[in-house]
C-alpha cells in the first residue's frame, strides 16, 4: 500500500494550458516599468486581451498556473543606449514604433517618457507562434511580436506573422566558431 505524501492535498493538477492563436488583439495594459539589467535597460510592458474570444487570456492563464506562477502576457523593449550604433538606431526605431501605436490607439495620450503612465492605454498588438526546444522536446508559443494601432486589428487590417521556427542547422556542423579553440579533456582541471 502506497503511503500517501504529506501536501497530496494541496498540490496543484497539471492540466493542458490553452494557446492564445496568432493573430491580433485588442490589448489593455496593466502596467509598465524599466528592468536593469548588466548590459542595459529593458522596458516591461505587462498586457491582457481586452476584448474578443479571448478576453483576458493572461489573467486566466496565470489564475490556473501551478505554484510557480509567471505573467505570459508581456512586451519587452530593449532601450537605446544613445552610443550612435546602427543596433542603437534599430533600439530607437523599434520603441518609436511601439509608442506611436499606443499613441495611435489612444487619442487622449501623449508619450512624456513616464512608462507608468502606459498603464490603462489601450493598443493593438500582434502575435505570432515561436517555437521552441526544451529538453528533446519541441513545441510552439504565441508571443506578441508588435503593437499596432488598435483600429488596425479592429478592422481585421494586419497581416498575422509568420512562425519563427528554430534554425535546425544551428549547432550540427561540429565547426569550432571564430575565437575558440577545441580542447583535449585530458587537458582540463576538473
Amino acid at each position: 500500500m502506497i503511503n500517501k505524501p504529506k501536501g497530496y492535498e494541496e498540490a496543484s493538477v497539471y492540466t493542458d494550458r490553452t494557446r492564445l492563436p496568432a493573430g491580433g488583439y485588442e490589448l489593455v495594459i496593466l502596467d509598465a516599468k524599466v528592468d536593469q539589467l548588466s548590459w542595459g535597460q529593458i522596458l516591461v510592458i505587462r498586457f491582457d486581451v481586452a476584448s474578443g474570444e479571448y478576453k483576458d487570456f493572461y489573467n486566466d492563464d496565470y489564475l490556473a498556473q501551478g505554484d510557480n506562477k509567471k505573467w505570459k502576457g508581456t512586451f519587452r523593449i530593449i532601450l537605446p543606449s544613445d552610443d550612435g550604433t546602427e543596433q542603437d538606431s534599430y533600439k530607437i526605431r523599434n520603441l518609436k514604433t511601439a509608442i506611436a501605436a499606443i499613441e495611435d490607439s489612444n487619442s487622449n495620450f501623449t508619450w512624456d517618457w513616464d512608462e507608468r503612465k502606459l498603464k490603462g492605454n489601450v493598443v493593438g498588438g500582434l502575435f505570432g507562434n515561436n517555437e521552441y526546444e526544451f529538453n528533446g522536446y519541441t513545441g510552439f508559443y504565441t508571443a506578441c511580436r508588435r503593437f499596432v494601432d488598435i483600429q488596425k486589428i479592429k478592422e481585421g487590417n494586419f497581416k498575422i506573422p509568420q512562425d519563427k521556427l528554430l534554425d535546425k542547422n544551428q549547432n550540427q556542423n561540429n565547426t569550432i566558431p571564430t575565437g575558440f579553440e577545441e580542447l583535449n579533456d585530458a587537458e582540463l582541471p576538473f
